[in-house]
């Protein structure tokens, strides 16, 4: 295949997923749309998954496997991005799968409007058993936005339906990317620090209201087991990139200042259930201290004001930090972490509604 073949650059990181990469690299071949690469990087993985992806490189030339010491995805992507020949660059995560039209459909879109950034919904399927899930649909409306200005004014509802933290429900303009030295980021969740380098500036971005992608939940190491000692202090550093971000666009009107604060509220709330989550090791007198201290601040306190919660189960939720009764949130931050190690289906079930 030469250069002028190759469309769209399929770009995936490969790390301990031998039980979902064949489907996701499955997912790609049974594409409607074939003028793409695949290009997978191996991370270093200590599994099969790397093998796995060098038997299907010898079925289909379209595929180029890449071997790499472990440094994590973003390191994988940034490899991949630097021999990746597409006029579009495509991310995908190796333990999800694709629809067979998303492809097809995000190239059509992208040459009709000219995107720079196109955005599509996706779906997240939260398994509660080997077979069975729940599945939550992130969407958004048809739109194209005429200039910068209109996105910026309208990207708090991309943002609150959270379609702008992720790589893998879009397509990126290979030259935009490339000119502007975008590269992943070497920190942790480095989806969002390099989707907010690809919008801080961007011109022509579409959404499409159609959904492609499966973003599987409910993994061993999810976060239903997951306890983070540093969550707090990094999600205090990304609502800094979205003060900063917001302030260098001079979007300051009360629907993205609503957005911003009941973000930061609701991503708190996750920051008090990491506390008591059972892996943390603190004793439950220390927990109870901690939660205090962070939901006591003066941004938590400014931002507990301003959000409006969309459900009543997030009113309920909150009615114990707006008294700043540490005890009174710790009792119901304990019971989320209950149903959450549980209940798979029902903590899923009470995520989606808050």
């Amino acid at each position: 295949m030469s250069n002028l073949d190759v469309k769209i650059s399929v770009i995936m990181p490969v790390y301990k997923v031998e039980e979902y990469v064949g489907k996701a690299i499955e997912s790609i071949l049974n594409q409607t749309f074939k003028d793409f690469e695949l290009i997978a990087v191996n991370d270093g993985t200590p599994d099969r998954s790397g093998e796995i992806c060098e038997d299907y490189a010898k079925l289909d030339n379209r595929i180029k496997v890449l071997h790499k010491e472990n440094g994590g995805a973003p390191s994988a992507r940034n490899m991949a991005i630097e021999i990746a020949r597409g006029k579009y660059f495509y991310f995908l995560d190796s333990d999800d799968w694709a629809e067979p039209t998303m492809l097809e459909d995000m190239y059509i879109l992208a040459e009709k409007t000219k995107a720079q950034y196109l955005v599509t919904g996706y779906y997240i399927d939260t398994y509660y058993n080997d077979t069975e899930h729940i599945t939550d649909d992130m969407t958004y409306e048809d739109r194209v936005y005429e200039n910068k200005e209109d996105f910026r004014r309208d990207a708090y509802n991309l943002f609150d339906r959270n379609l702008l933290y992720t790589p893998w429900n879009k397509l990126y303009l290979a030259s935009y990317i490339m000119e502007n030295n975008f590269r992943f980021p070497h920190t942790f969740w480095d989806d969002f620090p390099f989707n907010l380098m690809v919008i801080r500036d961007v011109e022509r971005v579409t959404v499409s209201s159609k959904q492609y992608y499966h973003f599987l939940r409910a993994r061993e190491e999810s976060e239903t087991a997951k306890y983070m000692p540093q969550m707090y202090e990094k999600r205090e550093e990304e609502h800094g990139w979205m003060l900063e971000l917001y302030e260098y666009w001079g979007i300051k009107d009360e629907h993205s200042r609503e957005f911003l604060a009941r973000r930061y509220i609701e991503r708190l709330i996750g920051c008090v259930e990491n506390i008591t989550n059972k892996k943390c090791d603190l004793d439950k007198k220390e927990k109870k201290k901690e939660i205090k201290k962070i939901i006591t601040t003066t941004r938590a306190r400014e931002n507990l004001k301003l959000a409006k919660p969309g459900s009543l189960m997030m009113s309920v939720m909150l009615i114990p930090l707006r008294m700043g009764n540490g005890k009174l949130t710790f009792m119901m931050s304990s019971f989320v972490t209950m149903v959450k190690s549980r209940n798979t289906k029902l903590f899923a079930t009470l995520k989606s509604r808050r």
